[in-house]
C-alpha cells in the first residue's frame, strides 16, 4: 500500500530547535506549512528563511479554544486542507511538588495537553471527512517516567500520551494515523536557545535527525502503521 501524499501541515508550539527543524523538514518535503505559537516574531524569522509562500506564521494562544479555533481555520483558508498535524508544545513551570503553585502546574497542562486537544479537535472534522490525515504528539522521557522536580511537567507529558493513545483508537479506523514520539534524552539547541546548552560530555539529540523520524512517521503506509515509537542517542540508557 502506498504511502499518504501530505501537501498541508500545521506544527503547534514552534520555537528554535525542534519545532523549527520540524518545519524546515515538512517544507523540504514539499508540505506548505501552518507555524503555530503564541510570539510571532520567531515565526517571522522563522518564515524568512524558508522559500515563500511555503509557511504561515499564526501567532495564537494554545491554551485558548477560540484562538486555537481561529488558527486552524487561517492556516487552512491560506494553505488548503490539513493532511498533517503536529502536536509540539509544551511548557514547563515550578518545580516539585512544594514549590509548584495550582497556577503553574495548571498552566503546564493546558499548554501540552490542553493545546493538543483544542488542535485535533480543530483537524480532525476535516480529516474525517477526506478519511485521511497524520496527528504527531511529541513525549518525552517524562511521558513513561515522573520527572523529580517536574511535578507540571511531568503530568502534562503523561496525559498527552495517554490523548494520543486514546485519539488513535478513535481516529484510525477513519484513515487518520495517530503517533507518538517519546523523545528520551536531551535535544541539542542553539546555543542561545533560554534553555541553555547541555552539560559538556552529554549526548544529545539532533532536532534535524529527529525531524526525518517524523517525517518517516507520516509517510508509513497504512498496513504498517507505528503508533509510538522511542528516540535517544546511540549510548543514552533506556528510561533510567
Amino acid at each position: 500500500m502506498t504511502a499518504p501524499s501530505l501537501k498541508t501541515a500545521v506544527v503547534a508550539g514552534v520555537g528554535p530547535g525542534l519545532g523549527a527543524a520540524l518545519v524546515r523538514r515538512f517544507v523540504a518535503g514539499g508540505c506548505r506549512t501552518a507555524m503555530l505559537a503564541r510570539s510571532g516574531d520567531y515565526l517571522a524569522t522563522l518564515a524568512a528563511e524558508l522559500p515563500d509562500g511555503m509557511t504561515r506564521p499564526v501567532p495564537a494562544d494554545l491554551t485558548d479554544a477560540s484562538s486555537v479555533q481561529a488558527a486552524i481555520r487561517k492556516a487552512a483558508a491560506d494553505l488548503g486542507p490539513i493532511d498533517l498535524l503536529v502536536c509540539h508544545a509544551s511548557h514547563s513551570l515550578g518545580e516539585g511538588l512544594m514549590d509548584t503553585t495550582p497556577e503553574e502546574f495548571e498552566h503546564s497542562w493546558r499548554v501540552a495537553a490542553g493545546g493538543a486537544f483544542l488542535c485535533c479537535q480543530g483537524v480532525a472534522p476535516g480529516m474525517i471527512e477526506r478519511g485521511s490525515g497524520v496527528i504527531l504528539f511529541t513525549g518525552a522521557t517524562s511521558s513513561v517516567r515522573g520527572r523529580e522536580g517536574a511535578v507540571g511537567f511531568s503530568a502534562a507529558k503523561f496525559a498527552v500520551r495517554g490523548l494520543a493513545g486514546s485519539i488513535a483508537r478513535e481516529l484510525g479506523p477513519r484513515g487518520i494515523h495517530v503517533a507518538h514520539v517519546i523523545i528520551d534524552g536531551v535535544i541539542d539547541l542553539p546555543d542561545d536557545h533560554p534553555k541553555g546548552a547541555p552539560p559538556d560530555g552529554e549526548s544529545t539529540l539532533d532536532p534535524d535527525d529527529i525531524a526525518e523520524s517524523y517525517w518517516m512517521l507520516a509517510h508509513q503506509p497504512r498496513s504498517a502503521w507505528s503508533s509510538e515509537i522511542d528516540l535517544r542517542p546511540h549510548d543514552e540508557k533506556f528510561f533510567e
